[in-house]
């Protein structure tokens, strides 16, 4: 009778072991795939056209034409230098918005950039383009000295500074880079957004990153590399 009990206890845990096993088994599949999805290789980009960032393919060139582009604009870089589109006409660029005070999260944006400027040194159809969100402040020699501090080359990373409402009209309407402005409408918010934002040759939006974090480095690169092709 005992050892009858002795089997059935016995017969319990292997098959709690079997299920175990396949459970886990199931899982590590699972995230085999899940890698295999994430890592999967793209040859070409979509387009971004509006705020919530939803994806869009064009299809042919009159669609194109409708796309969303980032407007004219017209600043001046750490050099005293006009930058404008023609400045940047036939490149493909980063930008982000920063001020030069922030003590954390630009800096973390800045080390990145700065990561992009060593691995396209070489290469001069590829620009940064750094926006001060504190202009008052943010003046060409403030700038000028930051870019000195950080080892950033004014020929191809341009930090710009302009009038605030020129500045900040262009993060919103033509960047979506204020995710708060779109809940509250007020023109009077500051500011901040960690993004990075590619732009290509031809001024369309191809991709959004969080340039807080090193790894999307990396993912910037091979879609610029994407972008370089077409």
């Amino acid at each position: 009778m005992i050892n009858n009990k002795l089997y059935v206890v016995f017969g319990f845990f292997v098959c709690i072991c079997l299920i175990s096993c396949r459970q886990q088994s199931a899982t590590d599949q699972g995230v085999e795939t899940s890698i295999k999805i994430n890592t999967q290789k793209i040859d070409k980009l979509p387009y971004f056209n509006t705020p919530d960032f939803a994806p869009s393919w064009e299809s042919n060139t009159d669609e194109l034409e409708g796309f969303h582009k980032i407007p004219g604009f017209n600043f001046k870089n750490q050099l005293g230098n006009e930058i404008t589109n023609n400045t940047l006409k036939g490149s493909i660029y980063v930008a982000n918005f920063f001020f030069t005070s922030c003590p954390n999260v630009c800096l973390k944006l800045t080390n990145n950039m700065h990561e992009l400027q060593e691995i396209y040194a070489d290469d001069d159809t590829i620009k940064l383009l750094s926006h001060t969100v504190m202009p008052s402040v943010d003046t060409i020699e403030v700038l000028k000295e930051y870019g000195e501090i950080h080892n950033i080359d004014p020929k191809k990373w341009y930090l710009v500074t302009g009038e605030k409402e020129k500045i900040y009209d262009l993060a919103r309407e033509a960047y979506f880079a204020d995710d708060l402005y779109k809940q509250t409408n007020d023109k009077n918010r500051f500011v901040h957004t960690e993004n990075l934002m590619l732009v290509d040759k031809k001024g369309h939006i191809r991709g959004v990153y969080k340039g807080t974090q090193p790894d999307e480095i990396n993912r910037i690169n091979r879609h610029i590399e994407i972008l370089k092709k077409e």
